[in-house]
């Protein structure tokens, strides 16, 4: 027999010629005229030659009408996973490379054109290596001489395809076989003919061919078909090309391959069984499934495309894999889940990485630590109670400070030096501000997968960039504050113990500084950006303490003690001169109960005073310890938790692709 092709039918004498021959044969009329002289018959005659000619032009079976039935996948598992791969994609973009995206890619464009053609086909490969037999069986399959057969090697050069039934041209298109190369099998009507309606199978080049083209297209055509047959024989079944190069990545194919082991006509007694059995356990180390006692996997076989053993059964097998038409939604899920296995190592993590409480407290900690908190609260602490010793304290006490302060100022040059030269500590701020970045960053990438970390990692050392600087402006803003409120101290002591520690790494003390080894920012700040809301969030309240509810009376109490000394003082006076009467035990009794009075009003002012300048110190630490938290969060904080949170989606996109697999990938 020889293969009936699309362009080679015989369709004999036109049917315009027929028509014509049973005109001449029905004569003339009575008045010797044709029938066909009428404009009815006329219109009649033209209307037949324009549907003859419309036939004549018609395409060829594989080619005519257009693709039904295409995959539209409603309610099939398959599209929410080809969503959500889809979406992961999209989402990685910015993070990954290309080329790790590149498979997934490719994938959905596959699935996207399958989904495209006609559901009602399913295209099988033939697959083997040289001298296997797959065009033998390939042939009867189809019940006719197609491929060529022969000692010549290689014998088959370029796919060849035949379909079952008409509507697979585009399915064809996507293979890039040619017309030439498209072929109809002969059918005898039995019911395993019937049951391979919408088979488009597939003869390919030898895989282990010397030439590099038939492997090329073998490769080409294996990625778009909805399965394959692998025709081994029992010289080169164990074949390490084969397993290496195909098996093995195609195990998660498993249910949409056939494993056929042909030529068992050459094998005696139970050679054909011990050479199956071995054929299995290779599968097995593949890692490819084998489908026996009703599970899923492989099917494997044995026959003789030569004698016909065993091929029936084969095209039983397939009538009932193609009737089911799940070939090539089973295909496209295999894809999936390989794709997904590629990228497991870039989405699924060790453990549970992410930006834990402790975390954002190590790193505030830090932060307040480089910019000075502490020695900011215990600065504005003393600063208060100075504040309540210069109102409740005696005034020669007070003129006693502003001649001491007057001789430190007198040694400017000393002074000088201590600006310019400070403390060690001083010069790791913005090392402490990079290494608080740092940790923040390890704690937040631990057992993330390598490229988002480095994402993360990226995204701190980039909002890092200005943080030292925000908090060193911060710092000089909280100085600004504290040194104008100082300016209105009134008496001799200008200087106050809190000026602020720069981050970047440059101590500035104020003027008239009494403890020198006492640093930190003031209570008050302006200033711009980030810095300045956060330098006036730390002195909303002004530079100068506030005073409780006690000190007027505690001030009118050391007024009051001070105008005893004076006016005793001045009365004994009276009496020295003989101005007044003698009599110094009241005089004196006054001088003293001011002299004692004062320093014991100092004294009692200074011990409630203890109170609320602790807390006014805490709440100076807090309030600069809030702004530096506040700058770390803008800067530093907010991006990496936007990056951890964008992989918590991106991995949820992954999980939503691997959970729903329907191969049990």
């Amino acid at each position: 027999m020889t293969a009936v092709t699309d362009q080679g039918r015989d369709h004999g004498p036109g049917r315009g010629e027929q028509r014509e021959q049973g005109e001449a044969e029905r004569g003339d009329l009575k008045d010797g005229r044709r029938w066909d002289d009428g404009l009815i018959a006329r219109r009649a005659a033209e209307a037949e030659a324009e549907a003859e000619q419309e036939s004549a032009e018609a395409p060829g079976a594989d080619e005519a009408g257009p693709q039904v039935e295409a995959y539209g996948l409603p309610g099939s598992p398959l599209r929410p996973r080809l969503d959500a791969l889809r979406e992961l994609v999209g989402l990685s973009r910015a993070r990954l490379e290309g080329g790790t995206l590149a498979e997934a890619g490719r994938v959905l464009d596959e699935a996207s054109a399958r989904q495209r053609l006609s559901s009602r086909h399913t295209v099988v490969a033939i697959a083997g290596a040289t001298g296997s037999g797959k065009s033998t069986l390939f042939n009867a399959l189809a019940g006719v001489q197609i491929s060529d057969t022969g000692l010549r090697r290689p014998t088959t050069s370029a796919p060849i395809a035949c379909s079952w039934t008409d509507g697979a041209a585009g399915l064809l298109d996507r293979l890039a076989i040619p017309g030439r190369l498209r072929r109809r099998p002969v059918q005898g009507g039995t019911a395993t003919d019937e049951a391979l309606q919408g088979l488009v199978l597939v003869d390919l080049p030898d895989h282990d061919s010397a030439a590099t083209g038939h492997r090329e297209q073998v490769d080409r055509v294996l990625g778009l078909v909805d399965a394959v047959i692998w025709v081994v024989d029992p010289e080169k079944y164990a074949d390490a090309a084969l397993h290496e190069r195909y098996l093995r990545p195609l195990a998660g194919h498993a249910e949409v391959s056939f494993v056929v082991l042909n030529q068992i006509d050459r094998l005696a007694g139970e050679a054909a069984d011990l050479v199956l059995d071995d054929l299995r356990r290779l599968l097995d180390e593949d890692g490819m499934a084998v489908g026996e006692h009703g599970e899923p996997g492989a099917t494997v076989m044995s026959l003789s495309a030569l004698s016909g053993t065993g091929v029936g059964d084969l095209r039983e097998l397939l009538g009932r894999f193609v009737q089911a038409r799940t070939a090539a939604t089973r295909r496209l899920s295999a894809d999936v889940d390989a794709a997904a296995a590629r990228l497991r190592t870039v989405y699924v993590a060790d453990g549970r990485p992410g930006l834990g409480e402790r975390a954002r407290e190590e790193f505030t900690d830090r932060l307040a630590e480089a910019v000075g908190a502490a020695a900011a609260g215990q600065a504005a602490e003393r600063e208060w109670r100075r504040n309540a010793g210069r109102a409740c304290g005696t005034p020669w006490l007070r003129l006693w400070r502003w001649y001491e302060s007057t001789r430190q100022l007198g040694g400017g040059l000393d002074l000088m030096a201590q600006v310019l030269a400070p403390p060690e500590e001083e010069l790791t701020a913005r090392q402490r501000v990079e290494q608080a970045v740092r940790k923040l960053a390890d704690d937040a990438v631990d057992g993330l997968p390598t490229p988002w970390a480095q994402a993360v990692r990226e995204t701190a050392v980039s909002g890092a960039k200005g943080l030292p600087e925000a908090l060193d402006d911060l710092s000089r803003n909280a100085q600004a504050g504290a040194g104008g409120g100082r300016g209105r101290g009134g008496g001799g002591d200008t200087g106050s113990a809190s000026a602020g520690r720069s981050v970047q790494g440059r101590g500035v003390q104020g003027p008239g500084v009494r403890d020198p080894d006492v640093r930190g920012p003031g209570v008050q700040g302006s200033g711009s950006g980030s810095a300045g809301k956060a330098g006036g969030a730390v002195g909303g309240r002004g530079a100068r303490p506030p005073r409780p509810a006690w000190w007027p009376a505690a001030v009118l109490a050391q007024a009051s003690m001070t105008l005893l000394q004076i006016f005793g003082g001045l009365w004994l006076l009276g009496q020295i001169v003989g101005v007044l009467e003698p009599g110094l035990l009241t005089p004196a009794l006054l001088m003293l109960a001011g002299v004692v009075g004062g320093p014991l009003v100092e004294w009692s002012c200074a011990a409630a005073a203890r109170g609320p300048a602790r807390r006014y110190g805490q709440e100076a630490e807090r309030r600069l310890r809030e702004a530096a938290a506040g700058c770390g969060r803008v800067r530093v904080l907010d991006p990496v938790a936007a990056e951890l949170a964008r992989y918590r989606e991106v991995r949820e996109r992954y999980v939503a692709v691997t959970e729903l697999s329907t191969t049990g990938g």
